[in-house]
């Protein structure tokens, strides 16, 4: 295989090349070495059910009636699946820009990189609109990205606040139910206290307390204002974040 052309490299070896491959393999046919490599039980055995192929004009009217066929109601179950509003230069230059999700380097066959740089512009609007030094933006869901708060949080903790064995975690009641199980699993295991309770009624913090976590919006879709709870919390050096739903940031 002549690895200078980029149709070599990508479209894959020639009938020549297979043969030879085969042949080094120990088998005469690439069905052959199916079978001997894919156990009996899970091999299937007759041909897949696939319709002949059609043109892209043809595939595009098939999914324009499809989409006919969706009714839109509206939700009222929270838990973050509140409706927002999706301004159209956000739809058309980042949720529907190819640029953020095709894969565009002959050596990474992923979308890695274009989302790393969605994510990029998404944090540099965070920042601008907030009045930030810095935003951050996971890359996973909500839970995973609240327990990695946490473990920041904990692993970051001053000398004073080591001494004081400073290891309860303030978590605001209508967090995500999903967010306060993955909390809780991690918080187990690295011997965290997670401490439950509403920001707005004042809650008794301490130097025992090393970090806050907020949900905003919260559970039932609704903005609190949490300025008294962090200005609390500033007083005891207490490390705090507001989670947030970044599809409702949008």
């Amino acid at each position: 295989m002549t690895l200078t052309n980029f149709s070599d490299r990508h479209i894959g070896i020639n009938q020549t090349q297979e043969k030879e491959m085969l042949s080094q393999i120990g088998v005469s046919s690439l069905d052959q070495l199916i079978e001997k490599t894919i156990p009996k039980d899970i091999l299937i055995q007759e041909d897949l059910d696939i319709s002949e192929a059609i043109s892209e004009y043809q595939v595009l009217n098939q999914l324009k009636a499809l989409s006919k066929e969706n009714k839109t109601y509206k939700t009222y179950i929270g838990f973050g699946y509140y409706n927002s509003i999706l301004p159209s230069p956000i739809q058309r230059n980042i949720l529907e820009n190819p640029g953020w999700y095709t894969a565009y380097t002959p050596y990474q066959a992923e979308i890695a990189q274009g989302r790393l740089e969605a994510l990029l512009n998404y944090q540099t609007i965070v920042s601008e609109l907030c009045s930030l030094p810095l935003a951050n933006a996971s890359l996973l869901d909500e839970g995973t990205a609240a327990c990695e708060a946490m473990t920041l949080f904990y692993g970051n903790l001053s000398k004073e606040q080591k001494a004081s064995n400073a290891n309860k975690l303030f978590v605001s009641f209508d967090v995500f139910p999903q967010t306060l199980g993955v909390l809780q699993t991690k918080a187990e295991a690295l011997g965290i206290e997670i401490v439950l309770g509403n920001p707005n009624e004042n809650p008794s913090l301490d130097s025992t307390y090393f970090g806050a976590i907020l949900q905003y919006p919260n559970l039932e879709g609704s903005i609190q204002d949490h300025s008294a709870f962090v200005e609390n919390a500033k007083k005891h050096e207490i490390q705090r974040t507001a989670h947030q739903k970044r599809k409702s940031n949008l």
